[in-house]
């Protein structure tokens, strides 16, 4: 197969839709040889906000200390392979294209056909085990008490902030949600928890009891370093992501944890684009100065599409633009909760631009203009994304948020790429 014949062969998998569950996925790790070797650590990352923060700062600074990391995240934003990283470089083409046949060969008789997140772990298990990886990050990608990568026997569970989302499959209340990610836990080894609302906390604490694992809860935000990331909640995050180190021990010293943190990268949160005057668009290197001349203003890319993810984009703006209004594109997938997102971001908002998102599950924007309050700023409906971004203001810097598939389509537009996303 090409190296496109086998992505699309991938993404025909989505038919099977998103099963939870670890027989099959064990199965599949099994037959694949793909399970980690015993020399091998393994962090596993559960939560509702700030898993994929939590582990690009965890990934930074222990490649930072010299390991060999291998880094498990979902959804991508642009390419499939941005999921499957090793020591910050994404597989191949080629490895992609050899382990995507190895596996529709192994699997085309199987009664339950495997999943197309399931086929993503597989692949990315079986390359870090081949290319020797000391110290693996998997990003849960729902749930976690039934998510595949709860198949993969762990060293250290990890679980950032929960609040309501995916109830269609998690659960109606933050107790029951939580109970799915703390569902990651393993009989006595290390948990390390955000703060927690008490409900949830309650939730995680009888289980790590059950488990007789140890739980410390991370309530502290870390202090005296800079980040490569942008907002105060980042910092809550870099606490709970070197704690995490620190529990599997890994050795940190100021340096080390100093360079680790500056050069954390995760595309599409609070990322500030600059345009450049030949037209060029390229990411900031460091926390935006407003002050500072440009070409023109800021385009600013961030995934906010539960309400505490809107809130936290809010105080990252009001910190990074202060007393500045954003040119404000938005777009939304239908089983989110519309009018909470909105309450956060909208008091943001000069102008507000809605478009439609690439996605099956996209809100169309006429029915997100009929859901505004009373009295919202201007609206304009676009019909694609690109004729929003060409509608940036001049003087005013232009917040694209929303959806994650959103976000994926305007890097894809913004590099010239093509897009194509996954609902795994």
């Amino acid at each position: 197969m090409t190296y496109q014949e086998s992505i699309d062969w991938l993404y025909s998998t989505q038919l099977f839709g998103i099963k939870l569950g670890l027989d099959n996925p064990r199965r599949l790790l099994r037959e694949y040889l793909a399970f980690p070797p015993q020399r091998t650590k393994v962090i596993h990352v559960a939560g509702t906000n700030g898993k994929g923060s939590v582990c690009a700062l965890i990934d930074s600074v222990a490649r930072s200390t010299g390991r060999r990391t291998g880094l498990f995240t979902s959804p991508h934003l642009v390419d499939f392979r941005e999921r499957i990283r090793i020591s910050g470089a994404e597989i191949s083409e080629e490895d992609t294209i050899r382990h995507l046949t190895a596996l529709r060969e192994l699997v085309k008789d199987w009664e339950y056909h495997p999943t197309f997140f399931e086929l993503a772990l597989a692949v990315a298990l079986k390359h870090f085990s081949e290319n020797n990886c000391e110290l693996l990050i998997l990003e849960t990608g729902m749930g976690g008490r039934l998510d595949a990568t709860t198949a993969v026997p762990a060293d250290v569970a990890v679980i950032t902030p929960i609040a309501l989302d995916h109830q269609e499959h998690l659960g109606d209340t933050l107790a029951e949600i939580a109970g799915e990610k703390a569902g990651i836990i393993c009989p006595t080894k290390p948990v390390f928890s955000a703060a927690q609302a008490p409900e949830a906390r309650s939730v995680i604490e009888q289980k790590a009891n059950e488990q007789r694992a140890p739980l410390d809860f991370i309530d502290e935000p870390l202090t005296g370093y800079s980040l490569g990331l942008h907002g105060p909640h980042q910092l809550e995050n870099a606490a709970l992501a070197l704690a995490t180190l620190h529990g599997i021990g890994v050795h940190l010293d100021y340096e080390v944890v100093k360079h680790g943190l500056q050069n954390a990268r995760h595309p599409g949160r609070f990322d500030i684009i600059s345009d450049s005057s030949s037209g060029v668009t390229v990411p900031a290197t460091g926390p935006h100065d407003p002050s500072a001349p440009s070409q023109s203003p800021p385009l600013v890319l961030d995934i906010a599409h539960n309400p505490s993810s809107a809130k936290a984009l809010a105080t990252t703006w009001h910190e990074k633009f202060p007393n500045q209004k954003a040119h404000l594109i938005f777009g939304l997938v239908a089983d989110k909760d519309l009018h909470a997102v909105l309450s956060q971001l909208l008091p943001l908002a000069h102008e507000l631009h809605l478009v439609p998102v690439n996605s099956p599950r996209a809100t169309p924007p006429e029915d997100i203009k009929a859901a505004l309050p009373a009295d919202p700023p201007p609206v304009t409906i676009h019909p694609d994304l690109a004729s929003a971004l060409a509608s940036r203001s001049t003087t005013l810097p232009t917040l694209l948020t929303g959806s994650a598939f959103l976000i994926g389509e305007a890097l894809a537009l913004l590099q010239d790429k093509s897009h194509r996303s996954s609902d795994q």
